[in-house]
């Protein structure tokens, strides 16, 4: 701008308009490719009310090292009410179904709650014919919410502190 200025003051360029230019004005372009990101305000209420009312899920790619029982997978079951966060131990991945019919089981007569409420990624193991037929096998039946198509992130899952 500066240069702008001393231009059309001297008149060292022939047809430059004479224009008035502020110093430290941004253009309305500029403000818009500056402009700071706004996030969005956390809630003040638990929309929760008690456990097992919203498992967060997640299978993690394979390690590049088998455990002593050759598990290479990991499978992440978190709790939205406690955090509670439970880790299974897998071969492959098709062992998914199986083991979270046997952990539902388990967790649901040991607390006396039913789960209501999956979130997931749009992964093949938790859209498969398998997972669906299970939710509606039960006379319950599971809400399951997926997290937004193509994007890395699962919620509360994804955002925990892992150490593996």
């Amino acid at each position: 701008m500066d240069i702008f200025s001393k231009l059309t003051k001297n008149e060292l360029v022939k047809g430059l308009p004479h224009i008035a230019f502020k110093k430290k004005k941004l253009c309305t372009a500029c403000q818009i490719g500056k402009q700071v990101k706004i996030f969005f305000k956390s809630k003040n209420h638990i929309s929760i009310e008690r456990p097992l009312e919203l498992l967060h899920i997640d299978l993690f790619r394979p390690t590049r090292v088998r455990n002593i029982n050759g598990n290479r997978y990991v499978f992440v079951i978190v709790d939205d009410f406690t955090r509670y966060t439970w880790i299974l131990f897998l071969k492959s991945k098709d062992e998914t179904i199986y083991k979270f019919v046997k952990f539902s089981k388990k967790i649901e007569n040991d607390n006396g709650f039913p789960i209501i409420n999956l979130k997931s990624d749009h992964g093949g193991k938790f859209v498969s014919d398998l997972f669906e037929t299970f939710y509606w096998e039960k006379k319950k039946g599971y809400h399951h919410n997926f997290s937004t198509p193509r994007t890395p992130q699962n919620g509360v899952v994804e955002r925990k502190n892992w150490s593996l």
